[in-house]
């Protein structure tokens, strides 16, 4: 059965964002609230933790992870960023985006798109995951917890508790998220390409 933790959705409590990120770091899955929605993550490196999470979600092998990171001093370490993009990142994060980025070679294989070996990568405005973050010390791996054959994905950590206690190691209830998805920017190309409108404005992106 998961644990259950109330984390103040402006002011985290220490002691429950240690706890939080030794099961992390156990091994586990963790429900995280965001600036868009739910999401479920893991540490970077689990293979373990990434499978359980595509189970839950039944995930194909194809669907792309999102490396959530808590500010840009990470980004060099996994994508290739040139000072044009450095400069978009900068003026949109943190926020309700995610970027599509070429992937370096610290990034494990199988969290890159298999073809064009690229990755997501998000820098959420909200104090809870960015405390998780700042505590943890690197990223974190996550995907929108959207339950298979929902249209949207889950808002309230009592009812995502009801569903997923007996399958993730935690549940953190950092208030209501909302169910607008993250907008999708694609910056592989020589200008950035919005592929998803999502809640992040589009102004400056195109």
């Amino acid at each position: 059965m998961s644990q259950f933790f109330a984390i103040h959705p402006d002011n985290p409590q220490p002691r429950l964002v240690r706890h939080a990120v030794e099961i992390i770091r156990d091994g586990g899955i963790v429900v995280v609230p965001t600036d868009s929605s739910y999401a479920i993550a893991c540490h970077l490196d689990d293979k373990s933790a990434v499978e359980r999470i595509r189970r839950i979600r039944e995930l194909e092998k194809k669907h792309n992870f999102t490396l959530v990171c808590r500010d840009l001093s990470e980004i060099s370490n996994y994508a290739r960023v040139d000072n044009a993009v450095y400069r978009l990142l900068k003026a949109k994060t943190p926020g309700p985006y995610t970027f599509i980025l070429r992937a370096t070679a610290v990034v494990p294989r199988r969290l890159q798109h298999p073809k064009r070996k690229t990755i997501g990568i998000r820098f959420p405005d909200h104090a809870v995951i960015a405390a998780l973050l700042a505590e943890h010390g690197q990223p974190l791996m996550s995907v929108t917890l959207m339950l298979p054959g929902n249209d949207y994905p889950e808002t309230d950590a009592e009812d995502i508790r009801d569903k997923l206690e007996h399958q993730v190691d935690l549940i953190i209830d950092g208030g209501h998220c909302g169910v607008e998805p993250t907008t999708v920017v694609d910056l592989t190309g020589s200008v950035p390409l919005v592929t998803r409108h999502g809640k992040g404005s589009t102004e400056g992106l195109a």
